[in-house]
């Protein structure tokens, strides 16, 4: 069963770095996309970065740059490193899991699995 965990979240001032890291219960798929969301209080959740079991990537185009997404196959774990942050980046951040996905062109991850969040905050 595909039970994905977040760790990582905290407070940070402006311009500061947080690492969020995500573990999946199991790596049995065949294939499979992981990303990560966030939702601010009163605003819609959005997809910050998808990666798939090849390693290809996918950004939200404003925080390319900023955030890189990255796993760790033999930990089960894939990651969010965020820099130079701002406020706007508050918000509770999300790790999912979608199976038997590959991030092709065209393709859009309709994730299966998600995790409870966690929480980043960034003061100014």
């Amino acid at each position: 069963q595909v039970h994905p965990v977040e760790s990582g979240g905290g407070s940070v001032q402006a311009g500061g770095s947080l690492r969020l890291s995500c573990e999946s219960s199991t790596y049995t798929l065949r294939s499979y996309c992981m990303g990560w969301f966030r939702q601010a209080p009163g605003k819609e959740r959005e997809g910050v970065a998808y990666i798939d079991m090849e390693g290809t990537t996918r950004y939200e185009e404003s925080l390319e740059g900023r955030f890189a997404i990255s796993k760790e196959n033999a930990k089960n774990t894939w990651y969010l490193q965020m820099t130079r942050l701002t406020p706007e980046d508050s918000g509770m951040y999300f790790c999912a899991v979608e199976t038997d996905c590959r991030l092709v062109p065209g393709y859009k991850p309709d994730f299966e699995y998600w995790g409870q969040g966690t929480q980043v905050t960034v003061s100014s």
